[in-house]
């Protein structure tokens, strides 16, 4: 039983499971890895102009930095989820940190921008391992103990990512001031340096019997290649909406089921198929999630362009407007952490849902007010959405795959993202106007409306939670 199980004692062991707990250290370690991702998702914005200027190339080519990155962590996220599941999570943990501090390096030194988008693959890769392997050591920890998981555990982890991803422009701003674009690459250094000692020192170790080259048998390597391709396809797809690569969507579509084939036929699959065919309440979570960080992304995106393009706000005052989000997402996150997931589910999506019928009564002589509300609406879904989804996805997840199913949802979340980048390039065009902003609006008003009825009749979510530390 995984609760009988004692790590072994070392200097860098870390404490036992036992002294460990669920306490301050624990959270505090888990969450810390997982603030690099969105830092790094956040930062490169600031960059994008200097590193342009720096190497004599325009926009098409440093938004290069941004798609490596997003790429590289839709691909990573379950990948090293699934890594996490067989070897351990902890030592995936301190891989991906490693890997992160490397990256920060090679962007550092990189004298070409081609190393500088290896450098931002390498960091995506990296920063791929710390939320999945992050929700397995809960899971681990929570059998060890036998004991369910506190929801603060689960909550601190969203509430990172939000509260750094607010964090990420005006710390890179402020490095670019003192050292310029490189710094937002070196400083990849001591976060990841703090990372692993974090770990290290507060993490109880992996289970010894999770050592072992009879585990690679289990990974499914080509699985993985397929998984990537068919992803990578998709995503390349989804960038440019407004002139579709219709053969890249026919290719990927052929190549999903070659997938399906393999999988099924594989008895330990990389993409347990049979699994989200027929646990049916764990694919709808990731299909919500995927629809909710849409709606989310064309908020942080395509409002923030509507209010300097249209509304005439200057860059920091939009930045500003941002804040009551960032600060009512941290504080929702903290709020609900004990509250189950259906309640808040609900009450989340119909905050989208409202959130986005705000953006219809936005025009460019808008009062400051209208303004704040919706930022504060769009902050009040955000808190509740990232915490009861996640929710969700760890109680339908089957415990053994809880890495892979938490690098799932996040992947479901890039697809999210880079589709909000070609729906604003859609409805926007070359300005963003008053116009523009209320055909979008209108499509993720309905999008939102259709997530309120996929927890309206989820029976499942409203039983309570399953016991799964046995």
């Amino acid at each position: 039983m995984p609760g009988t199980v004692s790590p072994p004692r070392g200097r860098w062991a870390g404490p036992a499971p036992e002294q460990a707990g669920f306490g301050g250290r624990f959270t505090a370690a888990t969450s810390i890895g997982s603030v690099l991702n969105p830092v790094n998702s956040s930062i490169i914005a600031i960059a994008l102009v200097s590193i342009g200027q720096a190497f004599g190339v325009g926009a098409d080519a440093t938004t290069w930095l941004v798609s490596a990155l997003y790429v590289a962590t839709a691909v990573g996220q379950p990948t090293a989820g699934r890594l996490a599941d067989l070897f351990g999570p902890r030592r995936v943990y301190l891989i991906g940190s490693a890997l992160v501090g490397l990256g920060g390096l090679l962007g550092f030194l990189a004298p070409t921008l081609s190393l500088l988008v290896v450098a931002r693959v390498i960091i995506g890769i990296g920063t791929s391992a710390a939320y999945p392997a992050a929700m397995a050591m809960v899971r681990r920890q929570s059998e060890r103990l036998r004991t369910p998981a506190p929801g603060g555990v689960l909550s601190a982890l969203a509430i990172a990512g939000w509260t750094s991803m607010a964090v990420g422009p005006p710390l890179g701003g402020l490095l670019i001031a003192i050292g310029g674009w490189r710094a937002t690459f070196v400083v990849n250094l001591p976060l990841a340096a703090i990372s692993v000692l974090c770990a290290l020192r507060w993490l109880p170790a992996d289970e010894p019997n999770e050592r072992g080259t009879s585990r690679l048998r289990s990974f499914d390597p080509a699985g993985m290649v397929l998984f990537a391709v068919v992803l990578i396809g998709l995503l390349v797809f989804l960038m440019d909406l407004s002139a579709p690569r219709w053969w890249l969507l026919g290719g990927a579509a052929m190549l999903l089921g070659v997938l399906v084939w393999w999988e099924l036929r594989n008895p330990t699959p990389f993409l347990d198929v049979r699994m989200l065919a027929t646990n049916r309440a764990l694919t709808t979570t990731y299909l919500r999630y995927a629809v909710t960080m849409l709606v989310t992304y064309c908020f942080l995106y395509g409002w923030t362009m509507w209010l300097e393009q249209s509304a005439h706000f200057a860059s920091s005052t939009t930045g500003l407007l941002m804040v009551p989000c960032f600060v009512v997402a941290a504080a929702g996150s903290a709020l609900i952490a004990r509250c189950g997931a259906w309640g808040p589910l609900l009450a989340g999506t119909i905050a989208l849902t409202a959130a986005s019928a705000c953006l219809l009564l936005l025009r460019a002589d808008s009062p400051l007010w209208l303004l704040i509300v919706t930022s504060l609406v769009f902050g009040l879904q955000n808190g509740l959405n990232a915490v009861s989804n996640q929710a969700a996805m760890y109680r339908q997840a089957p415990a053994s795959h809880t890495g892979s199913a938490a690098g799932l949802l996040r992947t479901f979340s890039y697809l999210g993202a880079i589709a909000s980048a070609s729906l604003i390039s859609l409805t926007f065009g070359e300005q963003a106007t008053d116009a523009g902003l209320h055909q979008l609006a209108l499509i993720l008003t309905v999008g939102s409306a259709a997530t309120i009825l996929t927890v309206v009749f989820d029976r499942e979510l409203r039983k309570p939670a399953p016991d799964k530390t046995s």
